[in-house]
């Protein structure tokens, strides 16, 4: 059984460890104030340019042409881009990604795509890079240490490497895995479909298109340099989703960390006192029984 020392060293540590997981939960919460106004504005934003690409198209017709429209009869090699976190500490969240990705790998892949013969990834993350490894896919670029310093550049870098091999036909299709930022309490593991841009038509009136805007040069050079900035917003949308949702789902982490700690510490405080009242008991009884004896004798 521990004595009295030792349950009160081990109430010493929790309370350090305390300490600890509630600076980080308060580091956490600076930061997630700071991700989601990134990702607050950034969604409007998102919006607006994917609503502007598809009335431009739309009212363009069926003549325009670009490469990263350009769907594919057969998808015989795909990549795929898995956006994780740097750091640990931050509960389910690269867990929950992981087993997400693997269960379409193994479950919808080929059944979506019956004439794949290859698939590509990009890791994002330290995490992805160092525990992300199924069987059979081949790695273009890693990034590790990528949240150190959230940098637009990094997501045209991603677009620049997948834009090429799309449009040299050596993938076929892209999709990007990330965490969505649904809530403080909520980070949904979810898919986007990046390459080909997809496009929707519905419910436009060219009519009212035409007369609202003034086009300069014309509609397909627009589209022209449209279409490639549409791409690095929508990445970078999923770095800011992802971003934000790591730092909810530590900060959350943390503070139930810090709870359980908190609880712990409780308890232990209990078994101290239960014990140190044993002992006094015990010592208690032991000099009544030397004095009864010394009675007697």
């Amino acid at each position: 059984m521990a004595t009295l020392r030792d349950i009160r060293r081990r109430i010493n540590a929790v309370a350090n460890t305390a300490k600890i997981t509630q600076a980080m939960r308060m580091v956490s919460a600076a930061k997630l104030r700071r991700a989601d106004e990134a990702i607050r504005s950034a969604r409007p934003y998102s919006a607006k340019i994917q609503e502007m690409l598809s009335n431009l198209i739309a009212s363009v017709g069926e003549n325009y042409d670009h490469p990263l429209i350009q769907k594919r009869k057969q998808i015989n090699n795909l990549a795929i881009v898995v956006i994780s976190s740097d750091r640990g500490l931050c509960g389910s969240f690269n867990t929950s990604l992981f087993r997400f990705v693997n269960r379409y790998i193994k479950e919808e892949m080929h059944s979506e795509f019956p004439d794949l013969k290859n698939v590509y990834s990009i890791l994002v993350g330290r995490r992805a890079v160092s525990s992300f490894k199924p069987d059979n896919i081949e790695v273009i670029k890693n990034y590790p240490g990528f949240f150190q310093k959230i940098e637009f550049q990094k997501a045209k870098d991603i677009i620049e490497i997948l834009s090429e091999n799309f449009i040299s036909n050596k993938i076929d299709k892209v999709i990007v895995f990330y965490n969505w930022f649904k809530n403080l309490i909520s980070q949904v593991p979810s898919r986007l479909d990046l390459l080909p841009i997809e496009h929707k038509i519905d419910n436009i009136k060219k009519e009212k298109f035409n007369v609202d805007y003034i086009f300069e040069p014309d509609r397909k050079s627009i589209l022209d340099e449209l279409l490639p900035k549409n791409l690095e917003i929508q990445m970078w949308k999923t770095i800011l989703e992802s971003n934000a949702a790591e730092q909810a789902a530590r900060m959350m982490a943390m503070e139930n960390a810090t709870n359980n700690a908190k609880d712990l510490i409780k308890y232990l405080e209990l078994v101290f006192n239960k014990e140190r009242q044993a002992a006094i008991t015990k010592e208690m009884l032991e000099i009544v029984g030397g004095a009864n004896a010394l009675k007697k004798g």
